[in-house]
Order: C-alpha cells, then sequence, then structure tokens
C-alpha cells in the first residue's frame, strides 16, 4: 500500500517524494492514513466512499483522515475530477523518507506510531498477496518469494548493503503511469519490501556449536 521507506539514513531523495519532518511525521502516525497515502499513489485519485470501501471502514471515518492528511500537505484535492455531491483526493508524493537522524529522537512517541504503521502495512500487503496466491497465473506464483536471511555485520557493512538494494532496485522499471505506459506485454505491479532489522542482542553461538544445514536459501528465524 505505502511507497514508503521509513528510513534514518540520508540518500538522495527523489524530486516526487517527500521528507518527513515532525509535522509530517505526527500526521502519518496513524496506519489508517498510511494506508489512504498508499491506496492514492497505488491506483491513483479516488473518492473517501471507495477508499472506505477498500479499507474496510465506513465514509466518515475515511473522509476524517484525508481532510487531516490534506491540512498536512499530502493529499489534495482533485478538482478535475470532484463535484458538489462528491470529493475526489490525490496524492502530492509518489514516495515518503523518514531519514532526520535526528527526528526520531525529538518525536519518539510519533517516530513508533507512524514506523509501527508502516510495519503494519507491509503485513496486510503480504497477507493479500497470499489470499490470491493460489489464484494467480503460474508464471507469477513460480516467481513468490518470502526469504530471510541472517547476517553477523558491523554497522558499516550494513550501510553499505542497504545502498547495494538500493542500486539492484534502482536498475528495474518504476510503478508510475509513466513507466506503465512504456512496459512490455505482462508487465505487472511487483512489490519488493526489504527490512533491515538489527538484532543486537542476539546471542552469540557457543563456542564449537555447529551450524544447522539449511535445505534451501532461505532462513527463516
Amino acid at each position: 500500500m505505502t511507497d514508503t521507506d521509513a528510513e534514518p539514513k540520508g540518500p538522495q531523495v527523489e524530486a516526487d517524494a517527500v521528507v518527513l519532518d515532525a509535522k509530517g511525521l505526527r500526521a502519518l502516525a496513524h496506519p489508517v492514513r498510511v494506508q489512504l497515502v498508499g491506496l492514492l499513489r497505488k491506483y491513483g485519485p479516488s473518492t473517501a466512499t471507495r477508499l472506505a470501501e477498500r479499507l474496510g471502514v465506513n465514509s466518515g471515518t475515511a473522509s476524517y483522515h484525508l481532510r487531516q492528511l490534506g491540512a498536512a500537505g499530502f493529499v489534495e484535492e482533485d478538482t478535475e475530477r470532484g463535484n458538489a455531491r462528491e470529493r475526489w483526493w490525490r496524492s502530492v508524493h509518489r514516495r515518503t523518507w523518514f531519514n532526520d537522524l535526528n527526528l526520531a529522537d525529538r518525536e519518539p512517541e510519533a517516530a513508533l506510531a507512524y514506523l509501527q504503521s508502516v510495519a503494519a502495512t507491509y503485513t496486510l500487503r503480504t497477507q493479500q498477496t497470499l489470499n490470491e496466491l493460489q489464484t494467480m497465473p503460474r508464471a507469477w506464483r513460480d516467481n513468490f518469494d518470502m526469504s530471510d536471511w541472517g547476517l553477523r555485520l558491523t554497522p558499516e557493512e550494513t550501510a553499505t548493503l542497504y545502498q547495494e538494494l538500493r542500486e539492484v532496485i534502482a536498475r528495474y522499471r518504476p510503478d508510475n503511469p509513466e513507466a506503465a505506459a512504456r512496459a512490455p506485454e505482462g508487465a505487472e505491479r511487483v512489490g519488493v519490501i526489504t527490512q533491515i532489522l538489527p538484532e543486537p542482542d542476539a546471542l552469540a553461538p557457543s563456542a564449537g556449536a555447529s551450524s544447522p544445514q539449511k535445505a534451501t536459501g532461505t532462513e527463516t528465524s
């Protein structure tokens, strides 16, 4: 649902992205708002009623959160589509960056609420795909993947890994209206969710302990 980077580093930010400040962080510190922004970015302009149906909430709730997002500059009214009876909304940006090194320290509760909302949205997206997996064309089912690998890295190595992942993803076609118009036949939206999760309290293996054998390249902890 989100094209969201809840990321405390400081990478190059795209022109169509918004960098969260304290006001924006507080505005997005709610799961419904994160999902609303994500839906507008994914599917384009919509009404509160249609968005509410997708989220399983009432239209009044969706309207309230859209107004709050509008006040914070994340969405705006699409006056070309709206009328006296029904307001249409569109996203102002394609991506969100959370990359202020000090913002989380200044706004710890809002930062945690925002990150938890993003995590919940990722979980929902995964579950939706799983619910539809058996009815997907075989070509897509064959290329579905859920993997995790445990690595032992320094903070510097972790930063390098993150940058290398970004460079790989950047080689592929983004999902936006312009790219969609040029995409080859058969191209569909594919969500790539990256999570680099430090585990500083994880116990080191005892001396002499043998490493478990893995049958596949996937390690699930």
